[in-house]
């Protein structure tokens, strides 16, 4: 898709899913120390390959996230690129529109929902 978005939407954009992505860093560090919570208090097999598992998830998720954050990144440096190269009505210029980072972020979030889900009923059952 060919769709173009003005500068200003995009750079808006940008600055709302870095801030969603700082929030699940903090979100992260709160299931982690969920996380240790119930490895202290039960130390049966299943318990601990289920810890294992989303200590892994965990991983892989922060690093996600900081991917993510750096195509972000990258995206809002072409933008002032845009805007250094050409500051008459930048208001108004539109862009092609930054597609692949708004499916990072709307991908990154639906799979963390779906562990957060799958965490807080294995939580349930062991806290």
């Amino acid at each position: 898709m060919n769709t173009k978005e003005s500068i200003y939407t995009q750079h808006e954009e940008n600055t709302n899913w870095m801030k969603k992505l700082d929030f699940y860093k903090d979100e992260i560090k709160i299931l982690r120390n969920r996380l240790e919570e119930i490895a202290a208090k039960n130390n049966s097999g299943e318990v601990l390959s289920k810890v294992e598992h989303f200590q892994n998830q965990f991983i892989i998720q922060r690093d996600n996230i900081d991917n993510i954050a750096h195509a972000v990144k990258l995206n809002e440096e072409e933008l002032l690129n845009e805007i250094n190269r050409n500051p008459v009505a930048v208001d108004r210029r539109k862009m092609a529109y930054h597609e692949k980072e708004q499916d990072l972020v709307e991908t990154f979030e639906q799979n963390f929902n779906e562990i957060r889900g799958e965490f807080n009923r294995f939580t349930s059952k062991w806290m």
